[in-house]
């Protein structure tokens, strides 16, 4: 059973399940995280970055896989104070981090997460002698499907053999190394200014509740305006790589956050929210299976300051 599954079967069944699942989940996050940087050591696949910006990466990556569960832990053990604090600090080090890798290692639009996964099925292959990039392998086209099939005796060892088309993997390696190894676009002055708006939101965004309160409509105000600035300077942008232009999209889809954030949530979405999830549920076969555990986990869900805003 993986710590990911797991993490999903506890909930519910201890008094603590949240913060149990929590554990699970954050530590699965850190041992792919560990795992992915010992294979790409023994594979001799570095991240195409200095060490000093490596080791950055790293710490932001671990600070992403366990700000949760901290929050959490927090108020179990401090309380809300305590969890307001843990909650700051670790804005606080994610946004200098990252204004550090934004300014002085100009790593441009910082994408989540800091480091990529290894792809197991591309990146961590080894390399028989006979299998070397760039090498042709000789297959057979089927005459009416036009299928490729490798041939038996092109077939590498067991060890190191993939299940795709020759041609097919062998273009996927490519295009995944090649957009591993593309530097980062260079950022003008009003594209810094939009990355560094991006990464001051969560300080503002604390700020403002500090100063309005948790119920006050200022700081959701000033959060949403903050990130759709970001986005608008950044729009116009065109010779963006290919993971710069899933991050900008990945920005926008997360616009959607807002109806699921207080004082929003609390006064027009959730009940229409939970309406609907019910509707689904009680007339579409199936859908309550997901529908009904959500329902009852959205109110908790919401409820954690790095689920809803992080």
């Amino acid at each position: 059973m993986t710590p990911k599954a797991l993490s999903l079967r506890t909930q519910g069944r201890f008094s603590d399940s949240h913060e149990l699942s929590e554990l699970v989940y954050s530590a699965s996050n850190l041992l792919v995280l560990l795992n992915d940087g010992i294979l790409r050591k023994e594979l001799r696949r570095k991240l195409p970055v200095s060490l000093s910006q490596q080791k950055l990466l790293t710490w932001l990556s671990v600070l992403e896989c366990v700000e949760v569960f901290m929050e959490m832990g927090a108020a179990k053990v401090w309380g809300e104070v305590g969890r307001w604090l843990v909650i700051a600090l670790i804005q606080l080090a994610k946004a200098v981090l990252r204004m550090f890798l934004l300014i002085w290692f100009k790593t441009g639009i910082q994408t989540s997460p800091p480091i990529v996964p290894l792809d197991r099925e591309t990146r961590a292959q080894p390399l028989d002698a006979d299998h070397k990039p760039g090498s042709q392998e000789p297959s057979y086209v089927g005459k009416r499907s036009n299928r490729v099939v490798r041939t038996l005796q092109s077939s590498p060892s067991l060890h190191a053999r993939h299940w795709g088309a020759p041609q097919q993997w062998e273009i996927r390696q490519k295009q995944q190394q090649e957009e591993l190894s593309t530097p980062p676009t260079s950022l003008g002055l009003q594209e810094t200014i939009a990355e560094s708006l991006y990464i001051a939101r969560p300080l503002l965004h604390l700020l403002s509740l500090g100063f309005w309160g948790q119920r006050s409509w200022t700081p959701w105000l000033l959060s949403g305006v903050v990130d759709m600035t970001s986005l608008s300077l950044l729009s116009n942008r065109k010779s963006l790589t290919r993971r710069e232009q899933l991050e900008l999209r990945r920005r926008t889809i997360l616009l959607l956050y807002y109806l699921l954030r207080s004082p929003f949530y609390d006064r027009f979405s959730e009940a229409k929210i939970l309406f609907l999830l019910q509707l689904l549920a009680d007339h579409i076969p199936g859908v309550g299976l997901v529908a009904r555990p959500l329902m009852d986990y959205l109110p908790s869900w919401q409820k954690i300051y790095f689920y809803s805003w992080g």
